[in-house]
């Protein structure tokens, strides 16, 4: 059982990662407007793999493909520690290899290191936050009302949260891993990821406090 959940979140987050990359390649590739259709390439597609991934492979570890919602779910006792450390690499590790295959279908060289300089400072550290706040808000609203709706509910929110926030909503530290490897529209410099992820994981502690009162029936 432990062997079929690390699986499914080892590919849902490798999957995730080749519609992040191969959509900003492809954009870069087809348009004059870079930024604007590649943008849009990058949110259209991700929010398209995230339905397809959380329905498909929900039932089997709970689609988690981010290790902020892998300790979001630790801090509300719904993991085990053991089990949540082992999520968390297997993301990593299916983020990488997703990015690697995003390479090898355009015909890039599969090892790359980001030089994309601009996702920094303080804008970009609190539109992280505030993607991931919201991630986690949709996530555990979703639960409470409408389980059946959370694959769309995450789809929708990503596909939106490229536009409205600063960072075009990375809102997971395994995909802001990932990202560094790849020098493409997609990319991270890696000496900028660490605050993002420290941001996102900020947002979870904060989410934590907020949201479980606002949703556990037990706490009204």
């Amino acid at each position: 059982m432990t062997a079929r959940r690390l699986a499914a979140e080892a590919l849902g987050t490798a999957l995730l990662l080749i519609s992040v990359v191969g959509s900003g390649i492809m954009a870069q590739q087809l348009s004059n407007d870079l930024i604007g259709l590649a943008l849009l390439a990058n949110a259209i597609a991700t929010g398209c793999m995230l339905y397809a991934i959380i329905t498909v492979l929900g039932p089997i570890s709970g689609a988690h493909f981010n290790p902020a919602v892998t300790f979001a779910f630790l801090l509300r006792g719904e993991i085990a520690p053991s089990l949540a450390l082992q999520y968390v690499a297997v993301q990593i590790i299916g983020a990488v290899l997703g990015v690697w295959a995003a390479h090898g279908m355009f015909d890039l060289a599969l090892l790359q290191s980001s030089t994309t300089m601009h996702r920094t400072g303080g804008a970009q550290w609190f539109a992280e936050a505030v993607a991931t706040f919201g991630l986690l808000f949709v996530i555990f609203g979703g639960l409470k009302s409408r389980p059946d709706a959370v694959p769309t509910l995450v789809a929708l929110y990503i596909t939106g949260a490229y536009w409205f926030t600063a960072s075009t909503s990375f809102a997971n530290p395994a995909v802001t891993i990932a990202r560094g490897f790849t020098d493409t529209f997609a990319g991270i410099y890696p000496g900028h990821i660490p605050l993002f992820i420290l941001a996102q994981i900020a947002a979870v502690g904060i989410a934590h406090l907020t949201l479980r009162p606002l949703f556990d029936s037990d706490s009204a």
